[in-house]
């Protein structure tokens, strides 16, 4: 005779969504600041839509679904997929490392394809004008320019706290991806900048806390982590999504594009792969290729060659 199935009962029918967020958001998984962050961010939203207090059980596939679609139906494809995958890892755990009676992402909600852009890069010409308008705030241009000039993901630069800044030397370090801890530099224009953004109304400068601030302070039910919080104004860190959003809305842009352009440009000035590498920290030549393909002005100039020589006399 063969073996009975095996049976796992399900438990937790008492456990409210915001409790499995919290052990989930506690796991070993989401222990980096930056995946922590970007996880709480896209899970959060979805438990304010359904209701913090809602047993876990309770909640419906479609459910999960309608909350997807309201939130980031109409966002772009890599936007949808981020906040897709952080909810559909939460329900993951749930059911199987919790053995918890938990809804699972429909497949009507499914992953949308993110079609390769062959001109993310942006011309240098370009990044300097944006950089350079006086309708920008002044907190747009400093994170611009610093994610321009470091080449780093906008996550790492949107973690740093002002008592990470080395401003004599022009840099700091961030949390990378895999966990290291890795020094990101940059360049005179951010140096001119920061100690502007640091300034407070009477003329002192914030110390510690959040660099880069949303416009207002946090309201009580919806209030973040000590560590986000600006121990001088009381507002919170600048989050990813609304970073997106402002860059988006003045210059059509996604922020992943600033590292792009950084990584095209100095392949354009013929800067050798491996200092590329060590500056944009990858640790692949065949990930890093992807961004360093020629732009439209190193093309051009190369096209000269083909162009007749002219006479000297």
């Amino acid at each position: 005779m063969s073996a009975a199935p095996k049976i796992t009962a399900l438990r937790g029918g008492d456990i409210t969504l915001a409790e499995a967020a919290d052990a989930f958001l506690a796991t070993a998984r989401t222990a980096n600041p930056n995946t922590h962050r970007a996880y709480a961010s896209a899970i959060d939203r979805v438990i304010a839509w359904l209701g913090h207090t809602r047993p876990l059980a309770e909640v419906a596939d479609a459910e999960i679904g309608h909350a997807l679609a309201a939130l980031w139906g109409a966002s772009a494809p890599a936007t949808w997929n981020r906040n897709r995958a952080a909810v559909t890892s939460w329900l993951l755990w749930c059911q199987t490392k919790k053995h918890w009676a938990a809804p699972s992402v429909p497949a009507d909600a499914e992953r949308r394809k993110e079609n390769a852009d062959q001109i993310r890069a942006v011309a240098q010409s370009n990044i300097y004008r944006l950089l350079s308008r006086r309708d920008i705030p002044l907190r747009e241009r400093a994170l611009w320019r610093m994610l321009y000039e470091t080449a780093a993901r906008a996550a790492e630069i949107l973690a740093l706290n002002v008592e990470d800044l080395d401003l004599e030397h022009r840099r700091a370090p961030v949390r990378s991806k895999g966990g290291d801890t890795e020094w990101v530099y940059w360049e005179s224009g951010t140096a001119h900048l920061l100690p502007r953004l640091l300034r407070l109304p009477d003329g002192s400068a914030r110390t510690h806390g959040p660099l880069f601030l949303s416009e207002r302070r946090p309201v009580p039910a919806r209030r973040p982590a000590a560590g986000d919080i600006c121990p001088h104004t009381g507002r919170a860190r600048l989050g990813y999504d609304r970073a997106r959003v402002l860059l988006d809305t003045y210059a059509g842009l996604d922020l992943h594009q600033l590292r792009h352009s950084a990584a095209t440009h100095l392949g354009d000035a013929e800067i050798p792969l491996q200092l590329i590498m060590g500056k944009t920290r990858h640790k692949n030549p065949r990930t890093a290729m992807r961004y360093i393909k020629p732009g439209a002005e190193a093309i051009a100039k190369v096209t000269e060659v083909l162009a007749p020589r002219r006479r000297t006399h």
